[in-house]
């Protein structure tokens, strides 16, 4: 990730209090909350070398049907009317049931890093899970105990010129969020909003981005941290708590790796992305992508199907096979 090949994997855990110990850990932790670290010995300054990637042949599978995706929009600005939630990240996945257990996604990742280089893109291979993101979202950034979150909300295709109100306030409704969840473990009044309504253009997209940072409250252990923030609130909604039970019984599949959160933490230094743009593969062999959307009362139902399809299309492309 981001320039930094770490090898020679010594152990694997799903306590969050080994990230206190200073050294070098690869972050894995599922939107459900299932915490993966890997401790590997070696970390150096390398590019990623360049891998042939033939592509997958067989189509990609999706969890929901157009219909199925339009009705949980439908249902979620149903619940917004009632006063119940005012925003939620509607998802699903892609299958691909071509990939065996010798499909080895390293070249899927040189790939994206060659046709679709994104800011927080990374590969990771342990035991049991492989991973290959092309993320844009930060999700956390460290440097001593200053700490920064970049949330995305708000997507346009890489020729239209402004974005909406609705995006905005879409945007603005995650980063009172993200303030809030802050506040949880930095110290009083260091919490701030440094830049609202950034810009950034991807491959083909246009993200409407801000930042919150603030400064770590003394005494703050990386499980405070995680349990704070996780799942990131640009994938999950607002309130988080209402938008998780929508979640959990609208989705007919977990999210697992996607949405959550990947990266690296040394110490009192971390970099993590929202692990959107991702593809995986766990003990099953099989290899997923998620996309989605997020739904606000504004949102057109029809429109937001459209945008997670936009989402998805180039990264399917890129790896090979149809979308179903």
């Amino acid at each position: 990730m981001g320039g930094r090949l770490a090898t020679n994997l010594q152990e694997i855990s799903s306590d969050p209090a080994v990230l206190d110990d200073g050294r070098f850990w690869a972050v894995v932790v599922s939107f459900e909350g299932e915490m993966t670290f890997a401790r590997f010995e070696n970390v150096t300054e390398s590019a990623f070398p360049e891998i042939e990637w033939d592509g997958f042949t067989s189509s990609w599978n999706s969890s929901v049907s157009r219909d199925g995706y339009i009705h949980y929009v439908e249902e979620i600005r149903s619940l917004i009317e009632s006063g119940t939630v005012y925003q939620v990240n509607a998802c699903y996945e892609m299958v691909n049931n071509s990939a065996d257990t010798q499909t080895d996604l390293s070249g899927l990742f040189s790939r994206l890093l060659q046709a679709n280089p994104a800011p927080f893109a990374q590969y990771l291979k342990i035991p049991n899970l492989q991973i290959a993101s092309a993320s844009p979202e930060r999700f956390l950034s460290r440097t001593g105990k200053s700490i920064l979150t970049s949330p995305i909300k708000g997507t346009i295709r890489g020729e239209s010129s402004s974005f909406g109100e609705k995006d905005k306030a879409e945007n603005l409704m995650i980063v009172d969020l993200m303030r809030n969840d802050l506040g949880k473990i930095c110290a009083d009044g260091s919490v701030e909003v440094s830049e609202l309504f950034r810009t950034e253009v991807h491959p083909g997209l246009t993200h409407l981005v801000s930042d919150v940072q603030g400064s770590l409250r003394a005494g703050v252990k990386w499980r405070e941290i995680l349990d704070a923030l996780t799942p990131a609130g640009s994938v999950s909604g607002a309130p988080k708590s209402s938008a998780l039970k929508i979640i959990s019984e609208n989705e007919n599949a977990p999210r697992g790796v996607y949405c959550g959160a990947i990266g690296w933490v040394e110490g009192e230094r971390a970099e993590l992305a929202v692990g959107i743009r991702t593809f995986w593969k766990g003990e099953d062999s099989l290899v997923r992508f998620g996309t989605g959307a997020g739904i606000t009362w504004g949102s057109d139902p029809v429109g937001e199907w459209d945008e997670t399809q936009l989402k998805a299309e180039k990264l399917i492309a890129l790896a090979g096979g149809e979308i179903k």
